[in-house]
């Protein structure tokens, strides 16, 4: 029997220690973005019975391409990815302002180029009116941003205020379960957030029965997320406390010591 097509939904399938991998499908076409393992991304097709149309890339890193060959031995479908991450693989290359239209889902995702991790990392974004996805790869994280291995600061600061722009309803479909770390660090620059207070108890609940914290919406980041709250005074003179920070620094100043913190706290 041949499935019929449904309601857009997202999997979410676990691998390594600590990555997500996304498959996006209506019950019958898959997309797969960063299957950076091919084994588990199989085993989730098989066991919901979904045939895979595409492979979706955010940037280079093995972590998030390591399954793309073996996938596309079993599956010949084209692989979407940065125009600038210098991945051999992709050959549909995409970057800022391009659209693709998802072969085989009614999905078509907007392209950001959100450099700052990698040079070329990008981001997919799903705009459809009442159901906004963004897929940023290792660029926002829950409760935290991705280390600067190839860009500077101020790009990263960049990359963080669009995705932050995006409608406050926006799941945010990052790469790791990085979250409660993340807010530990949260909680020690800003102490008397509410929001954050909220969150830290609400997701290690959710730790704490194996569940992930991922999505986050654009909203919670926005609430509780320091590195898109470089503005507010408690961080800043968090970071001044610290011995991190000079007064009166700019903001990508702010944004580099915190990121330089987080790196060893």
């Amino acid at each position: 029997m041949i499935p019929v097509p449904t309601e857009l939904a997202v999997l979410t399938v676990p691998a390594f220690k600590d990555n997500y991998l996304w498959i996006i499908h209506d019950g019958a076409h898959a997309a797969v973005v960063d299957p950076g393992d091919a084994e588990p991304i199989l085993a989730a097709l098989q066991a919901n019975g979904l045939t895979l149309t595409a492979i979706l890339l955010t940037h280079h890193h093995a972590d998030h391409i390591g399954g793309v060959t073996r996938l596309l031995e079993h599956s010949n479908v084209p692989v979407y990815g940065p125009r600038n991450d210098g991945i051999a693989v992709v050959n549909h290359p995409v970057g800022e302002g391009d659209r693709v239209q998802v072969p085989g889902l009614a999905l078509e995702l907007a392209v950001l180029d959100v450099p700052g991790h990698t040079k070329g990392h990008i981001a997919y974004v799903r705009k459809d009116t009442g159901a906004h996805w963004l897929f940023c790869g290792d660029t926002l994280f829950g409760g935290g941003c991705g280390r600067l291995f190839e860009g500077t600061p101020a790009q990263m600061m960049a990359s963080l205020a669009k995705l932050a722009a995006l409608p406050d309803d926006t799941l945010v479909y990052c790469a790791h379960e990085y979250t409660l770390s993340n807010l530990r660090f949260a909680e020690a620059l800003e102490p008397g957030n509410r929001a954050l207070q909220l969150r830290i108890a609400h997701d290690s609940q959710l730790r704490g029965t194996h569940l992930p914290t991922i999505p986050s919406t654009i909203a919670i980041e926005k609430a509780t997320n320091p590195f898109l709250r470089t503005r507010e005074p408690a961080i800043i003179g968090s970071l001044t406390a610290a011995g991190r920070l000079a007064p009166g620094a700019d903001p990508v100043t702010v944004f580099a010591a915190l990121r330089e913190w987080k790196n060893v706290f």
